[in-house]
């Protein structure tokens, strides 16, 4: 069986098409939910998101929307067999998602590749590739499921973030808290951690991190943002 380990759950991805990504982790472990009620995650995949953001904070209401009928199964025997069997997990487009409570956090970890060449597995494809899934029909989703205090928080590559980020603009969301992370000191940064919101921002909290060390081991930096998850970190 194939799978990840984490210190309180176990993430099955016989499946899915789309397997546990450093990305997801970074994304699940880094994102503002402390005060939040009620989160939605879109494209939960393997239900990654939703269940680190369920272990750090367990009073959390959690929907995961998933496209994949392959992809879900793994979701919710992830969720099943975890100490949160209370996860609801939805097999639909978000397009043709609705709730009548609107989500005080929405998380993505969306597909991105616009241009690139499509792999022959149709999953992998709506997985990686934006076909399914725009960054106006993202953004769109979180207005419509949004409150005027909510927050959108996902992860990209740099050029794809550029671009998420004037969409974001044009749709009237501003960009809060940032992080740019680079895997090693010798690469350049290669993905950008970004918080949205509704509310016009003052002042925008910029962090950077850098996951492994010049000798492979992780960061202390890292250590501190993920060592509740890793099983020996």
């Amino acid at each position: 069986m194939a799978g990840f380990a984490f210190k309180q759950f176990k993430v099955q991805q016989n499946n899915t098409a789309m397997k546990v990504s450093t990305d997801g982790i970074l994304l699940g472990a880094w994102a503002n939910i402390g005060d939040a009620s009620r989160l939605l995650d879109i494209g939960t995949g393997t239900g990654l998101l939703a269940l680190m953001c369920k272990q750090r904070n367990q009073s959390l209401a959690i929907d995961a929307v998933e496209i994949d009928e392959q992809a879900v199964k793994d979701a919710r025997t992830n969720i099943k067999n975890s100490p949160w069997p209370d996860i609801t997990v939805h097999q639909c487009a978000i397009q043709d998602f609705s709730s009548e409570t609107k989500f005080d956090v929405v998380i993505s970890n969306p597909p991105y590749f616009n241009h690139s060449l499509h792999s022959p597995d149709s999953a992998r494809t709506k997985a990686r590739h934006t076909v399914g899934l725009s960054f106006s029909e993202l953004l769109s989703a979180f207005i419509r499921v949004s409150h005027s205090h909510s927050t959108l928080t996902v992860i990209l590559p740099c050029i794809e973030a550029d671009i998420f980020t004037e969409h974001a603009n044009v749709m009237g969301l501003h960009l809060h808290r940032v992080c740019h992370v680079q895997m090693t000191p010798t690469k350049p940064v290669s993905r950008r951690l970004m918080a949205f919101s509704l509310i016009p921002n003052k002042s925008m909290c910029v962090s950077a991190l850098c996951v492994r060390n010049s000798d492979n081991t992780y960061t202390p930096e890292y250590i501190t943002l993920c060592q509740n998850f890793y099983l020996k970190m």
